[in-house]
């Protein structure tokens, strides 16, 4: 009922039924126990609420099941597994994942549903964003329809593997208004450095079972979300011991407009210190020179001289945010050397980075087109 809580051991989260401030939606959610304003890390029910305070989270063969005021089925975990034995439990976890379980088996193994694949707008510690290739599942982040409105938004951030180096996208209606750049050993090559932090540790794992994001903290008492807002941004924020609630620490696109995908077209980049914003590549030229002095740089650059395929050189660009992989070639066997001289062979091959960054560099990721 909506007074009775589940707390996690370490009392950091809490899950129970809740309901916004103007409205007589009811929700079943997770909240930080600590926190003097609250701040909703799941929702189980966010498109099918509960129409007053009177409902029931009970296991239902097998399954978990939210039911409303005349006993109606609003939100189950649908699971079709019943060959279970013993009976199921379903708790907290002090990492504010809520899993239903085999009674006889704490381990992970044994989770037959939890929370963390199901995520809202919210990614939590050791919670994973991406795809889940056992389960066939992709876990994204979709914001809160405006502040007050847990229902589905119009703002997710997902990952897309259809490309050479998977990247992350910040979606707007479905529409990509921002990317991560592909994982470069170290972080997304387009997102904040949050290196700086000696209490978080993040990872890209990319293997036959997983290829997602995720990180934790080496410091238990301090908080930190990654979070779609209604707003259409991406947060990072972050909780300290001697903080009211939780602080934005950085976020995603930025006001400068290098951050917007697409926003200069082909063969040129963004920097924010030029005006205007958007530069031709070196032995570029602007295709529409008329256009793009009007400032509208999305037709891109051409080459001032055609290739001739031998003879040809690089130019180098440092710090830069890499292209998008979908027409690029990735081998992480060669090193830089070797990719260059596969790029000059090529006449097919535009250009050429480390596919990792990490000790000097390795891996190779060749554009083509």
């Amino acid at each position: 009922s909506s007074n009775k809580t589940l707390v996690s051991p370490g009392n950091v989260f809490e899950l129970g039924f809740f309901r916004t401030t103007s409205s007589s939606r009811w929700y079943l959610g997770i909240w930080y126990k600590k926190l003097s304003n609250r701040t909703y890390v799941w929702v189980a029910n966010r498109d099918n609420p509960l129409s007053n305070s009177i409902g029931t989270l009970k296991i239902s063969n097998m399954n978990l099941v939210l039911l409303d005021h005349s006993n109606k089925s609003v939100w189950s975990t649908s699971l079709t597994r019943g060959n279970e034995r013993s009976p199921v439990v379903a708790e907290l976890l002090a990492n504010g994942n809520f899993v239903m379980r085999d009674s006889n088996n704490k381990d992970a193994s044994g989770f037959l549903w939890q929370s963390f694949d199901f995520p809202t707008d919210t990614l939590l510690p050791e919670m994973k964003l991406g795809y889940d290739l056992k389960k066939g599942r992709n876990r994204f982040l979709t914001s809160w329809r405006n502040s007050d409105d847990p229902s589905s938004g119009e703002i997710s951030y997902q990952l897309d593997t259809q490309t050479g180096m998977p990247e992350f996208y910040l979606l707007q209606s479905g529409v990509r208004v921002h990317r991560s750049g592909p994982w470069n050993g170290v972080r997304f090559s387009g997102m904040p450095g949050d290196q700086e932090l000696n209490y978080m540790v993040y990872n890209f794992t990319e293997n036959n079972e997983d290829v997602a994001y995720t990180f934790r903290m080496t410091n238990n008492s301090i908080y930190s979300i990654l979070k779609t807002s209604s707003e259409g941004f991406l947060e990072r924020l972050i909780w300290t011991p001697n903080s009211i609630t939780l602080t934005l620490f950085w976020y995603l696109p930025l006001e400068n407009q290098c951050d917007m995908y697409l926003i200069c077209g082909r063969y040129a980049y963004c920097d924010v210190n030029t005006s205007p914003l958007c530069n031709c590549i070196q032995g570029f030229i602007p295709w529409n020179k008329q256009q793009w002095e009007m400032r509208d740089p999305s037709g891109g650059c051409k080459r001032s001289t055609r290739l001739s395929c031998s003879g040809d050189g690089f130019t180098r660009m440092k710090n830069m945010k890499l292209p998008e992989t979908k027409m690029a070639i990735v081998d992480r066997s060669i090193g830089v050397k070797e990719c260059e001289k596969r790029c000059l062979m090529d006449c097919n091959c535009t250009a050429f980075a480390n596919a990792d960054i990490r000790n000097g560099g390795s891996g190779c990721v060749m554009w083509t087109g």
